[in-house]
């Protein structure tokens, strides 16, 4: 297992419903380890384990939920 971390920038958090929405979807992906959504300065910050997920594939899926 090698471990990694991913911090990414996104917009438009909205409350409560977004950081669950951001935690929920992300925590399904294979391989992702932890997720924490910090509100106030939009951030997301994803550990890993890169042989199950790619930095790639949770900024897909942050894009798919409509967060740029």
């Amino acid at each position: 297992m090698a471990k990694e971390s991913a911090y990414f920038q996104i917009e438009n958090v909205n409350g409560s419903h977004g950081i669950k929405q951001i935690k929920k979807t992300l925590d399904e992906k294979k391989g992702v380890i932890s997720v924490s959504v910090n509100q106030k300065n939009n951030r997301v910050a994803v550990d890993f384990d890169n042989t199950g997920v790619s930095t790639n594939k949770i900024k897909e899926s942050l894009g798919k939920m409509g967060f740029q």
